[in-house]
């Protein structure tokens, strides 16, 4: 079963001209305080679209009331309907309410002169459990690469680049799209020339996010690389981006990278998505024996708490590195520079 997301159409011009005044000039004052304590366009895009919803759901089923008038049970009507009627998920029903949660608490802790005695109220509506919603695509490396493979034989250069440079970066779809073609220079190359070391390049995270150097597996990206290099040439293609937009001043936007997993999904045989990929990368370099503490580094992660996450290895195929012929033996440690 593919990856599938149900969409409702919720908001609409119509229903956003009928959000309560009030509630209009919070969101959009809340917004902007966010933007203004280094949040990232992208998690505000995500607030105000969740804003939307909520806000147009109100004039129907809550009076449009204002949002410091909205009860506990008001928070519980609008968590039945989001599971009844648009036939949310969990998570998705525990990011919308997490948004509305933080409003809450913007009202609370920086308009309290405005809104005296206010409390956020939205967390105290216990969330359904979380769960997995979607089918989780393992990938072999093999099946990855023959996925570059088959891109490059149709031509499809710039997606073909796109996808073995997840592969041997494992960085988020956000971070691919503002590499640099300067990047993967012969003076970025570290470890006896197994790895690229980018310049600084902007993460996911807090306070509008983190900048770090992000390292990709040199000897198997380079050939792709390169034959994307050549096409850019061929279209006279100038651009410091390695994915650059329309405009080549900027870098693409994900929604171009979003247009493709159909096609990649049906070239593949398989659901694709641009986060498998990461789990490919940290799953493939922990196959080839590099240390925990290497993996956690070179993917840039604060601990190994993560490492449970995007192992995909099945504990059996663990276990079995580390027997032969009824005897302990553990399994060599192997350096990036031996990747092949």
């Amino acid at each position: 079963m593919g990856r599938r997301n149900v969409y409702n159409q919720i908001t609409s011009p119509e229903k956003i001209a009928q959000i309560n005044k009030e509630n209009a000039q919070l969101s959009n004052d809340f917004l902007e305080y966010l933007s203004a304590a280094g949040r990232s366009e992208t998690t505000i895009k995500n607030y105000r679209a969740d804003l939307k919803i909520f806000f147009c759901w109100v004039p129907d089923n809550l009076d449009n009331k204002p949002f410091v008038e909205i009860t506990k049970r008001d928070i519980v009507r609008f968590q039945n309907h989001t599971v009844k009627e648009w036939k949310w998920s969990p998570n998705r029903i525990r990011n919308v309410k997490a948004c509305i949660s933080s409003l809450g608490n913007y009202i609370e802790d920086i308009l309290d002169d405005e809104y005296e005695g206010y409390r956020s109220i939205v967390n105290k509506v216990k969330s359904p459990p979380k769960a997995p919603v979607m089918e989780k695509t393992v990938w072999k490396e093999e099946e990855l690469e023959a996925l570059v493979s088959k891109l490059i034989e149709n031509k499809r250069f710039m997606q073909a680049c796109y996808v073995a440079l997840g592969i041997y970066s494992g960085r988020r779809k956000s971070e691919l799209l503002r590499f640099k073609v300067s990047d993967f220079g012969d003076d970025k190359l570290i470890s006896g020339g197994a790895l690229y070391k980018s310049d600084p390049i902007k993460t996911k995270g807090l306070a509008g996010g983190k900048y770090i150097r992000c390292y990709t597996l040199a000897k198997k990206f380079k050939p792709v690389f390169d034959l994307w290099m050549a096409e850019r040439k061929r279209l006279g293609i100038e651009s410091e981006w390695l994915f650059p937009d329309d405009d080549p001043k900027e870098h693409a936007k994900a929604g171009r990278i979003d247009a493709w997993t159909d096609y990649l999904s049906k070239l593949a045989g398989k659901p694709f998505y641009s986060h498998s990929m990461r789990h490919a990368f940290c799953t493939n370099l922990l196959e080839a024996g590099i240390p925990d503490s290497a993996v956690v580094g070179i993917v840039g992660w604060e601990s190994s708490d993560m490492l449970k996450i995007y192992d995909d290895r099945e504990v059996d195929d663990q276990i079995a590195g580390c027997f032969a012929n009824g005897e302990i033996v553990g399994r060599k440690a192997s350096t990036f520079s031996e990747i092949k």
